[in-house]
């Protein structure tokens, strides 16, 4: 028993897992250390039109953008095209009411899929899929809209017919006006994740890649396992293995982008998306941190985040997952 020692702590040295895409200890360590109104401060590299704002709830501003721009642009008598992505109830359904209060002509509104799921073959889940994203926004949102002058041709979503010509279909209609995202676990921007399917020798390369059916990384299968549509229960084996998604030069050409960082297990102070949110952030733009491409962007980009994401990262011994 004499040999039993806990103290002082000690620190022990490993390597990251082969998956995971973080593997700059230094760089983790610097942007572990960040938290409040630190996130709002610059780096040195990041364009004058990418803007950190750190908030209680970034959700009711995000909803509250979103339908002021499609308003605008209803008022204006312009076409107005956005790339969404899904599942979110929480915003379409209450955007989808606030264009029924207001009744907002949405004869002009053209929407695009982020992405979509597809199996191991690369066969693009239809629309029917009920854990689909198409099939979440076509009931949250576009049944909504209906009666205001959609036009269903309007909803561009993923298909194996549609996904290798989306990006050509972004840059007919005139790019994106808006392109409304947030960083999935491993920093995926869409369904742009860290693999094979994306990587190129230069980042010039990368950013000039378009829509495909790719793999996903195991972490983007995990966290979708923990959502409603897949049971919330980390049922890892009922979440297709590939998906469908716009490219990155979708996102880099888009008039506008506006990133929410706010997601947490059930409404807790727990998330996987704090480190993530500052890798993203102030990690070097990297095809391994796909997100952190936003900070290339010469067009506004904002990113909104709540205060629990901007919260001090620290160990807390006597909570449990």
């Amino acid at each position: 028993m004499k040999d039993i020692i806990i103290e002082p702590a000690t620190v022990f040295d490993f390597k990251p897992a082969d998956f995971v895409p973080f593997k700059d200890k230094e760089v983790c360590d610097r942007v572990r250390k960040l938290s409040g109104k630190d996130l709002e401060k610059r780096e040195p590299w990041w364009h004058p039109e990418f803007n950190v704002k750190v908030m209680m709830n970034p959700h009711p501003v995000l909803i509250a953008t979103l339908f002021a721009r499609l308003k605008e642009a209803s008022e204006a008598g312009r076409k107005f095209t956005m790339i969404l992505g899904n599942p979110e109830p929480d915003t379409y359904i209450p955007l989808a009411q606030l264009i029924n209060y207001f009744q907002v002509d949405c004869s002009k509104v053209h929407i695009f899929a982020e992405d979509e799921w597809a199996d191991e073959d690369g066969n693009i889940a239809p629309l029917s899929y009920k854990a689909g994203f198409g099939n979440a926004f076509y009931r949250f949102m576009i049944s909504g809209i209906l009666d205001l002058g959609f036009k269903e041709e309007n909803f561009i979503y993923h298909t194996n017919k549609v996904t290798p010509d989306m990006s050509k279909m972004i840059e007919e209609d005139g790019e994106a006006d808006c392109v409304y995202s947030g960083p999935g676990w491993p920093g995926h921007l869409a369904f742009i994740d860290p693999v094979e399917d994306w990587f190129c020798p230069t980042m010039e390369e990368y950013l000039a890649q378009g829509s495909k059916i790719t793999s996903l990384h195991p972490l983007t299968i995990a966290q979708n396992s923990l959502h409603g549509g897949f049971g919330l229960s980390g049922d890892i084996s009922k979440v297709p293995p590939k998906g469908a998604m716009i490219g990155p030069r979708d996102v880099m050409k888009a008039k506008n982008v506006i990133d929410t960082h706010g997601i947490t297990t059930a409404g807790s102070r727990v998330t996987w998306q704090r480190l993530t949110s500052r890798m993203c952030i102030f990690g070097e733009p990297s095809q391994e941190v796909p997100e952190s491409i936003l900070q290339l962007r010469d067009k506004p980009t904002r990113i909104i985040m709540s205060y629990n994401n901007a919260s001090t990262i620290m160990d807390e011994e006597f909570f449990q997952y």
